[in-house]
């Protein structure tokens, strides 16, 4: 297999995350290995500390019910940096799909992780996925869309991604 194959596979992509276990190698030398555990409140991750809790990060299921638009997929992808920019989240991609005869599917892949849609237009409804880590705020996406798609009857319910993973967050 070639280095071209292994890139579609995504082998070998650098993503920064190279070890999968509790602690990470900050520095190194010949002499001395400084290791850090995942879970300090002085490491510089994107994990959330919030009341006593340690997550990764926050993930809303947000519907869209009675909302216009949900057909364009201009307007979506207007909505992704809309919310991208409300949040204080950074953009690195968007990609969206219009289907025949109607709905779009999309996802805006940021640094914090990721917003997605797959819509209905045709009942007015649309199912947004905002999941964003470190200090990005995505309940701020909330007004954004419902602004968007010109409907106040936006549900949400919040679920917080890797909670209870550590007991000890206190």
């Amino acid at each position: 297999m070639d280095g071209t194959n292994l890139f579609q596979l995504g082998i070998g992509l650098e993503t920064g995350a190279h070890e999968e276990d509790s602690c990470v190698r900050i520095a190194a030398t010949t002499e001395t290995t400084i290791e850090r555990d995942v879970f300090d409140e002085d490491r510089e991750d994107h994990f959330i500390r919030r009341d006593g809790r340690v997550f990764a990060g926050t993930h809303l299921i947000i519907e869209v019910v009675d909302g216009t638009g949900l057909d364009d997929e201009a307007r979506i992808q207007q909505a992704f940096r809309d919310c991208v920019d409300e949040c204080g989240a950074t953009l690195l991609h968007i990609h969206t799909h219009k289907f025949s005869p109607q709905g779009v599917s999309g996802v805006a892949v940021l640094a914090e992780s990721h917003i997605s849609v797959h819509t209905w237009p045709e009942i007015g409804y649309g199912a947004f996925d905002v999941f964003m880590c470190g200090d990005a705020q995505p309940w701020l996406a909330v007004d954004v869309l419902s602004k968007a798609f010109n409907t106040p009857d936006v549900r949400v319910k919040e679920l917080l991604r890797g909670d209870g993973l550590v007991e000890d967050a206190a």
